[in-house]
């Protein structure tokens, strides 16, 4: 891992949380996530599974999390389970982590090798009433490839097919939203690497530089600063491929006169910054250009200040509706009319702004969530409202992570810069 390291107390306390919403007389088990292969002997890069990594801070494949608070003994209560290492491991793959690094980062005292898990495992079952085991159940979730935790599934309840099972997924969807201190200080680091690559960025933009070289200028300063890289995968989407909400090919020109649509975000130990930002090619904004630019700011701005607790989220997303339709109808995009006629299930203003305005953010990008549960303290949520109109090439979405707090709410990216005349003046300081 390139990031520093976490304190234990995160995963300790996380924990904790678990445990006084999990039934009496149950375990949960975690599995890591697998290596996924490519081609031939070739493999993905390892992405741990980022609900063992809340509850364990272990970033490693082939590793399980035995949780079974009300176990008779102390031992038996926080488990953990490692690939052993041996000479040809580390020779070939490198250091793997020991025991005691294993109960250094996790704070977890009783650590296994995997070979043992059968043994104790057995003995586990012998004592608990009932079993939570992990599965991804994002809502957005599209699962092709069996994962280590389905296989683990269906193993456990073959061998042991009179426990009684749940689901381990309602549990850590209701815990990870709400952000501690250290989490709201990790993705903190995230937004502010995000911010050095951006203001690199701005300093290198110039017309008919490759979209692929604007990427090249934040994947360099995103490790640089101990990131693993892109959160997600980048958009830089110049002219009418900013119309695209999901274009990844980035190896368009950007020529003189277009806007560049840049949404990315660095990871920081495993945690995610999501930015967008609109930067003109050639240094300055059109007229039109910026009078967009200007109407997703206003909508940004008024969105902002209504993530706050207690907030309902289609409550939320209607208002800012509302709000957009007022500038879309200014900017001469659509009329009085069409919104007059419009339905309830499809608003006029979606012809230019299709998407939803916020989205969960922490281990995950779209981090797990409840969309009918209010807003709290603690819950960090993107906002990020645009325009896009494909008959003038022009697509505008600008975006920041904002963290909710009991008296309205902290903008984790606001020293990234943002009003379309900074961003002008920065451009032409290089």
């Amino acid at each position: 891992m390139k990031y520093t390291e976490i304190p234990r107390t995160l995963f300790i306390q996380n924990r904790q949380r678990l445990f006084a919403l999990m039934f009496p007389n149950h375990i949960a088990i975690l599995n890591s996530n697998d290596i996924m292969p490519t081609n031939a002997d070739g493999t993905m890069p390892f992405r741990q599974n980022n609900d063992l990594f809340y509850l364990s801070g272990i970033d490693q494949e082939e590793s399980i999390l035995i949780l079974f608070p009300d176990a008779p003994e102390m031992k038996f209560r926080e488990i953990l389970f490692l690939k052993e290492t041996n000479e040809n491991i580390e020779i070939w793959e490198g250091h793997k982590y020991t025991k005691d690094e294993a109960t250094k980062t996790s704070g977890i005292e009783n650590i296994y090798w995997l070979h043992e898990l059968n043994t104790i495992l057995h003995t586990l079952m012998g004592l608990c009433e009932g079993v939570y085991l992990n599965s991804n159940e994002h809502s957005r979730a599209v699962i092709e490839v069996e994962t280590r935790d389905a296989r683990f599934i269906k193993k456990i309840k073959n061998d042991y097919p009179l426990h009684q099972y749940e689901r381990l997924s309602p549990l850590m969807t209701h815990l990870r939203p709400i952000k501690s201190n250290i989490e709201i200080q990790l993705l903190q680091q995230a937004c502010d690497i995000t911010e050095k690559g951006f203001r690199r960025v701005l300093n290198f933009v110039k017309p008919n530089v490759m979209e692929y070289e604007i990427e090249a200028e934040f994947i360099h300063e995103f490790i640089r600063n101990r990131s693993n890289g892109f959160g997600y995968t980048p958009i830089i989407a110049s002219g009418y491929s900013a119309c695209v909400l999901h274009y990844i090919q980035n190896n368009q020109l950007c020529k003189d006169g277009d806007v560049i649509l840049i949404d990315v975000g660095a990871e920081y130990s495993n945690y995610n910054a999501d930015m967008t930002r609109c930067i003109p090619v050639n240094g300055k904004f059109t007229t039109r250009q910026k009078q967009v630019y200007n109407a997703v700011l206003r909508v940004m701005k008024a969105a902002t200040n209504m993530l706050k607790v207690g907030t309902i989220w289609n409550d939320y997303q209607e208002q800012v509706g509302e709000i957009m339709t007022k500038e879309l109808i200014d900017l001469g995009l659509i009329s009085l009319d069409e919104v007059q006629n419009q339905s309830k299930d499809s608003p006029a203003y979606k012809k230019y702004f299709m998407h939803g305005t916020s989205h969960h953010l922490g281990l995950d990008v779209h981090d797990v969530s409840n969309r009918y549960r209010k807003f709290e303290a603690g819950m960090v949520l993107t906002c990020e409202p645009g325009i896009y109109i494909r008959e003038e090439n022009l697509g505008i979405r600008l975006e920041n992570d904002i963290l909710i707090t009991t008296d309205g709410n902290f903008d984790l990216m606001a020293n990234i810069p943002l009003e379309a005349e900074e961003i002008e003046d920065l451009m032409h300081k290089k």
